[in-house]
């Protein structure tokens, strides 16, 4: 009897171990990404970006949209679009008003 108790007291001993184990940590910013959004995390991942998806509100500033497009040998933006630039460079043309990524010209 007393070996049976010893054995289930040792074996709770070493299972509560397992039990109380965090979850292993994961790099900043994991714990908003979701799948199939697009989210900016600075520096983090270039390509955050794709088409169809929305422009973080932050692109939408006047100091990322390209007003000049014939110098970057871009094409006439569309009435209610304009090219915004982004972190890495990409030139994205966006839907004015909503934020939609229409096109997407990489490494221009």
């Amino acid at each position: 009897m007393k070996t049976t108790l010893a054995a289930a007291m040792a074996a709770a001993l070493l299972l509560s171990n397992a039990v109380m184990a965090q979850e292993h940590e994961h790099p900043p910013g994991d714990e908003h990404r979701q799948e199939n959004a697009v989210m900016h995390e600075r520096g983090a991942k270039e390509g955050w970006y794709k088409k169809g998806g929305a422009v973080p509100r932050e692109y939408r500033d006047d100091r990322y949209v390209v007003t000049d497009w014939r110098t970057e040998h871009l094409r006439e933006p569309p009435r209610g679009y304009h090219w915004v630039r982004s972190d890495n460079g990409e030139f994205l043309l966006v839907a004015i008003t909503s934020g939609v990524i229409a096109d997407i010209m990489l490494n221009h």
